[in-house]
Parts: structure tokens; C-alpha cells; sequence
């Protein structure tokens, strides 16, 4: 038997056979032969140039001619001549695929940018950028397969593009030898209901050779080929922690309200329409957070309006008319999808995410609000932006949500008014509450970037967990002033960070003003019976 700790980040006691998962391998960098290379570069040329089109359609349609002339040139440009011919003579030299076109595109992007005209300048930007999309393709990454069965999966980190690749339901737990607390991972593990440890002191080729995992995610353990004496402490341990969670089933279809009256919404936040159904379970007041960016991540395309408008339509009649509060894409930062190819960013937490994305890149925007407004005629929508810091970018978001809507009409599509809040992430969007609240339906916090902003620590570096205070006297005062902004306004806030999912804190927020609290799933029964025996003084 070996035995080790590692971080709780959810935590449940779980027992089967373990999985490594390793990265999957990027495609080969061995160069073939010249004949090989130039074949692999017309067939990512090609597919490239499909990808291009497409998003050129796409913005086409929603935002008339600048952005998609913009893509359409990017496919012309990929059929040039200049790189055509240079890209064969390099891989003719002895280059790769990858390596001709990176070298061709950036040769001939130096070749615009030294021009005198200015719009042939403008263009060294989309030869670097369709040479970019073409580079990703050929040194694309393979896939990593599961195998039938239920499993605890180990690892050594992993992305939020990856876990959404998971069969849930197969997956008896997570242990990981990096990642946070706080991290996206950790998020969609409490989302999932999967005990899970991160930092854990384990050797993963000792993983690959054990028989049996074991893990005790509510005080820090993992064992491999635990002995048996091992083996029934855990089981004891299992069941009596299922028979607590037994005993909260009386709180399942209660309302959220203390002894003395005073009423909370208990929300669920989820990623997909699986997440709806565990949601339902728990006795849910509703959605208060639908993470989008689950609906692009995981995937090798954009995912279509139509995708999207399913997606959302699905989880909109499944909550009968329950509130369901939609997040627009929050691509980003430790979220990303490699088909976009985003430029690579120094900062990325600081960088190009969220709205700021949305707004840069409306061809990704307009479908996703298309569907969200399709959407809404099947049940209780609404929707909300996420990272935003300043009101002109609410005020531009809710224009192309004006244009939507009047698109819809022209179209003869149905579609309802729909709340329209934003996620407060920032201490500038926090400073600027009463600002928005004017603009806003309603306000909702993201305590995970709020407390890594406002303390200047990266919610993704381990080595920061025992300066990350969630309860720190200057995000306290933050969250105060949200919820006073609010109310000053007439307007509702809530909270759909993790700390909302903490018991220990709902007498707080609620004493604070907070009217909705939205948290995974599995949190909700012990919130709801926190709050329904808490005793107040009159």
C-alpha cells in the first residue's frame, strides 16, 4: 500500500480503479519527406480556408460586410501565389509543413508592413493571422481515449478544454499533482459532484501500476492497493457520508427562508444540460449561472447558432419557467479553444477575455446572442456579461443585443424581452456598482476573479493558496457596497462565485442584501438548511 495527501477541493470518498491521463501527444514534428509535407500543407491549407469561410458566413450574416471581408481576404490570401510557391520551396529545402508556412507567412507580413500604402500595411496583420490558423492545424494535438468502465482519473493538471471532455458519468473521482483551489478545474469538479484532490504527493507511474485507488477527499488522502483494513475505514466513512447527504434530502423542495422570513434564492451553476438535470435534483430556484464557454471548449469547431440555441432552449425548458441566467462567452485566461487561435497572451488573465473578446470579435458574439434571444421564447431567460469594467462596454453589448432583436423581428422569429445584468469581477466594475446599476438588471459577483483582482494573486498559482483570502476585510467591504448599489437602484444582486457555495458565509451575504445565491449543485441542500435553522435576533 502507498499512501499520500493532496489538497480537498470537493470533498467524498472514493474507491476503484485508477486511470492516468496523459496529455495527448502534438502531432509528430518528425519532417517527411518533401512529397509528405507539401500534401499535409495543402490539406491544413484547405481546412483552414473552410474555417475562414465559415466564420466569414457567420459574421456576414450578422454584421454586414467589414468583419467578413476582413475573414474573406484571409482566404485569399491563403491561395496566393507568392505563398503558395514559397511554402513548397521551402519544404522542398528540407522544412516541415508548419515550419514553411510560419516562415512565408511572417516573410511576406514584412514585405506589407514596409509598404507605403496604408491599407496593404493593415494586411501584414491577416497574412501573420491566416498563416497563424494554418500552423495550428498542422501541429494540432491528438485526442486521449477512455476506456469502458467507471475510474478514478489521475493527473497531472488538467485544462478546463479538458475536462469537459470527461464521461462524467464514469468518473468516480480526480486527483491531480498540480492545479488550485480555486482553479477551473476545482470549479467543475464541485459542479459535477466528484471528490477530488489536487496537489496530491503522488507518483503517477505508481498510479498506472496499482490495482486500486482510494481516495478520502474530505480531510486529504489518496492510497493505492489500499490493505483491507484500509479498505473498510473508507467504506464506513462512504457510507456514513451518504447518509448525511441522505439526511438533507428533507430540504430538497423547501423554500429558502429563515425563521424570521427573510428569503434567499438558491441558484445552481452549470455547464451543460446534464448540469441542468443534477440542478433539478437538488431542488434549484433556478440557473444563476450557465457557463457558455463549456459549450465551445472540448470541441475542434465553433459550435453553430443552431448548437447554441439548442443548448440554450434545452435548459430553458427544463427549468419551467424557473429562472435561467445565461453567461455570455467567457473565453480566456486558462480557458481556451485552440481552433479560435487566439494570439498567445504575456498576461492572459489580464488580457483579451470575456466581453472584451466578445466585443473584438462580434462574428463570435452575434450568433451566441441570436440563440440566447431564439431561445428565450421557450422559457425564463436571461442573460449577462461577463469581465466587464467599464459602461461604455455595457452599453455596446446591449446595442448588439438591440440589433439582435431587431434582426429576429425582420426575420419573423420569436423572442421575449429578457434581464440583462453583468457579472462584477473587477474592483473597477465593484467601484463603479451604483454606475452600472442604472444601466444594469441586476448585479451578480464572481467572487473567483473579484478576490484574485482585488489581492493581486493569480487564482491559478498553488504556491499562493495561503495568501488567498476570500474573506479579506477589502473584498468584504467590496461586496458590500455591490449589494448596497443595488438596492439603491431597486435592482437584485447575487453572488455565482464559489463563495457562495460556502454555508458558513450565507448568513453574511444575506445580512449584506444579497437576494440570490448561486453555487454548485451539490451545495445548495447544506446552504438551504444553514439558512432555514439560522436564528436571528429580531
Amino acid at each position: 500500500m502507498k499512501h499520500g495527501i493532496g489538497l480537498p477541493v470537493y470533498p467524498g470518498v472514493a474507491m476503484g480503479k485508477p486511470l492516468v491521463y496523459r496529455k495527448p501527444e502534438a502531432a509528430s514534428s518528425d519532417v517527411g519527406t518533401p512529397e509528405a509535407e507539401a500534401l499535409k500543407f495543402h490539406r491544413a491549407c484547405q481546412e483552414a480556408k473552410n474555417q475562414l469561410s465559415a466564420l466569414a458566413k457567420i459574421a456576414r450574416e450578422g454584421l454586414g460586410g467589414e468583419q467578413a471581408e476582413i475573414l474573406e481576404v484571409q482566404v485569399l490570401m491563403l491561395e496566393d501565389g507568392e505563398l503558395l510557391e514559397g511554402v513548397e520551396a521551402a519544404i522542398a529545402s528540407g522544412a516541415s509543413a508548419a515550419e514553411a508556412v510560419q516562415q512565408q507567412g511572417e516573410a511576406m507580413a514584412q514585405d506589407m508592413a514596409a509598404l507605403d500604402d496604408d491599407y496593404l500595411r493593415g494586411r501584414a496583420a491577416d497574412i501573420r493571422d491566416a498563416a497563424a490558423r494554418v500552423t495550428g492545424i498542422l501541429r494540432g494535438s491528438g485526442t486521449f481515449s477512455f476506456p469502458e468502465g467507471k475510474f478514478l482519473l489521475l493527473a497531472e493538471d488538467l485544462a478546463p478544454s479538458e475536462t469537459v471532455r470527461l464521461p462524467r458519468d464514469r468518473v468516480l473521482g480526480l486527483v491531480t499533482r498540480q492545479g488550485s483551489a480555486n482553479s477551473h478545474t476545482a470549479i467543475l469538479a464541485r459542479t459535477l459532484n466528484i471528490p477530488t484532490l489536487v496537489q496530491a504527493d503522488m507518483d503517477l507511474k505508481d498510479g498506472e501500476n496499482a490495482k486500486i485507488l482510494a481516495i478520502d477527499a474530505s480531510c486529504g488522502e489518496w492510497f493505492l492497493d489500499p490493505d483491507e483494513e484500509t479498505l473498510a475505514r473508507l467504506k464506513e466513512k462512504q457510507s456514513s457520508l451518504n447518509h448525511q447527504q441522505t439526511g438533507l434530502d428533507a430540504y430538497r423542495d423547501r423554500e429558502t427562508v429563515t425563521a424570521s422570513g427573510r428569503k434567499i434564492q438558491l441558484f445552481a451553476n452549470v455547464g451543460s444540460a446534464e448540469d441542468v438535470a443534477e440542478a433539478q435534483a437538488v431542488g434549484a430556484e433556478g440557473i444563476g449561472l450557465y457557463r457558455s464557454e463549456f459549450l465551445y471548449l472540448g470541441r475542434e469547431k465553433l459550435p453553430s447558432e443552431e448548437e447554441l440555441f439548442e443548448a440554450y432552449r434545452t435548459a430553458a425548458e427544463r427549468m419551467k419557467g424557473r429562472s435561467v441566467i445565461i453567461r455570455t462567452l467567457d473565453i480566456g485566461a486558462d480557458k481556451q479553444a485552440s481552433y479560435l487561435n487566439l494570439p498567445a497572451e504575456e498576461n492572459p488573465a489580464l488580457g483579451l477575455r470575456g466581453l472584451r473578446l466578445c466585443l473584438a470579435h462580434p462574428e463570435l458574439f452575434l450568433p451566441q446572442l441570436r440563440a440566447i434571444y431564439r431561445a428565450s421564447a421557450y422559457g425564463n431567460l436571461s442573460l449577462m456579461f461577463p469581465m466587464v469594467t467599464s459602461l461604455w462596454e455595457l452599453q455596446e453589448a446591449k446595442r448588439l443585443c438591440t440589433q439582435v432583436c431587431l434582426e429576429l423581428e425582420d426575420d419573423g422569429v420569436a423572442y421575449r424581452e429578457i434581464p440583462i445584468g453583468i457579472m462584477i469581477e473587477t474592483p473597477a466594475a465593484a467601484l463603479e456598482a451604483r454606475e452600472f446599476a442604472k444601466e444594469a438588471d441586476f448585479l451578480s459577483v464572481g467572487t473567483n476573479d473579484l478576490t484574485q483582482y482585488t489581492l493581486a494573486q493569480d487564482r491559478q498559482n498553488a504556491a499562493l493558496e495561503r495568501f488567498f483570502d476570500p474573506c479579506h476585510p477589502a473584498l468584504l467591504k467590496l461586496l458590500r457596497s455591490i449589494a448596497e448599489a443595488a438596492g439603491q437602484a431597486g435592482i437584485w444582486a447575487g453572488i455565482c462565485g464559489e463563495l457562495a457555495g460556502d454555508a458558513t458565509l450565507a448568513g453574511m451575504f444575506l445580512d449584506m442584501g444579497y437576494r440570490e445565491l448561486s453555487m454548485a449543485p451539490g451545495r445548495i441542500l447544506e446552504v438551504r438548511k444553514t439558512i432555514c435553522e439560522r436564528e436571528e435576533t429580531p
